[in-house]
């Protein structure tokens, strides 16, 4: 019998493979009827682990997912993959209803991936009209979705729109994640944006899941939401930010940021008059989430991870801990990010010694810590 190509094998085992395994009952189905009921889809969410691919993060220099990334992830065992979307890279700041769907066909190959592969897809906008984390001075944002209508209306038109793109898709395969990291707000106004958002994806697609990042940049639970079946909300494992933040030029509010000695970025770290370790993690990572627990909500951590100029022993003591932290609370998680300063490949640090994988610089050592705690 002929060698069947290992690419095309993995398409047609590993979501067999990770699907027995990780998603039980309904979410097996391929069928939407079958896999998709909101809230009881959450009764029986896998944990969803794996990383942030950012090839539609900015419209600058914005590529094609690529299937190696789906490819070496299943063959890893992770089943998940977050995709944060700038808005701009398929419609434009000065005419938010253009769409260029050649674009948009280059994310349906993702998602399609996404199943083929056995990676749940989730569908995050970094970047929405009237709203984004990350400042650009090219392209500066003059409206504010929080505050104003037409940004708003113009976000829902485009989450109408990916709802009809995908409506087709699983819970199994695909998830929505409304906006990333808003800002710090009162949670009234948090609160009528996620609910206009999400009546836009569910007046077309009414069982959809549906992230909500946590507000003030992701950090604590927006609690006005609990009444809304089949929503999870999205958290951040960025404690402590020097640590995890050190020497980021996008994060230079901060002089400490820029100018703390490497060398005394330790974990344990002891810093501002405290000693940072797994208990400050419990604290600062998982404590805040304690309400929504408790009143049923389900927590997925979208975002975690650490630059490249914190040491690197640092780094892997530091992210064993934080990983055993979600461990304990059964929370999945995706690394920002695959490949870059934050990820297992090409990330840049000069004091790693890297592994060839497939033409890649890989941070072998890492990857073994994520991959202890799938």
């Amino acid at each position: 019998m002929a060698e069947i190509d290992r690419r095309e094998f993995l398409k047609i085992m590993v979501p067999a493979a990770l699907g027995a395994a990780l998603m039980p009952g309904e979410l097996l189905a391929s069928s939407k009827t079958a896999a998709k009921t909101a809230g009881g889809v959450l009764d029986r969410m896998p944990v969803w682990k794996g990383f942030n691919l950012l090839n539609k993060f900015m419209p600058y220099g914005q590529s094609a997912f690529d299937e190696r990334d789906f490819e070496i992830m299943a063959q890893w065992g992770f089943n998940f993959a977050r995709l944060p979307l700038s808005y701009w890279c398929w419609s434009r700041e000065d005419d938010w209803y253009s769409v260029d769907e050649k674009v948009l066909r280059d994310i349906d190959r993702a998602v399609e991936l996404g199943r083929q592969y056995g990676i749940h897809i989730n569908l995050n906008f970094h970047r929405v009209p009237g709203y984004c984390i990350n400042k650009d001075d090219n392209q500066p944002v003059t409206t504010n979705i929080f505050e104003d209508e037409a940004p708003l209306e113009a976000c829902a038109f485009h989450w109408k729109l990916f709802a009809e793109r995908y409506k087709d898709y699983s819970n199994a395969d695909l998830s929505f994640n409304l906006i990333n990291e808003a800002p710090s707000i009162e949670a009234e106004k948090y609160d009528k944006v996620a609910r206009r958002l999400i009546k836009a994806i569910r007046d077309v697609d009414s069982d959809r899941i549906i992230f909500v990042d946590g507000k003030d940049v992701g950090t604590q639970p927006l609690m006005t939401i609990t009444d809304i079946p089949g929503v999870v909300q999205s958290g951040r494992g960025y404690q402590p930010f020097l640590l995890t933040h050190l020497r980021a030029n996008w994060a230079n509010g901060w002089d400490a940021i820029q100018n703390y000695p490497k060398d005394k970025v330790t974990w344990p770290f002891e810093f501002d008059g405290r000693i940072h370790d797994k208990d400050y993690l419990r604290e600062a990572s998982v404590a805040p989430w304690k309400p929504w627990v408790e009143a049923g909500g389900k927590v997925h951590i979208g975002e975690f991870g650490c630059h490249n100029h914190t040491p690197h022993p640092t780094v892997l003591a530091w992210l064993d801990d934080l990983l055993s932290v979600f461990d304990e609370q059964g929370w999945g998680w995706s690394l920002w990010n695959l490949s870059g300063s934050f990820g297992v490949f090409d990330s840049g640090r000069s004091d790693v010694k890297y592994e060839n994988f497939k033409g890649r610089a890989l941070d072998r050592a890492m990857l073994e810590v994520l991959l202890a705690h799938l």
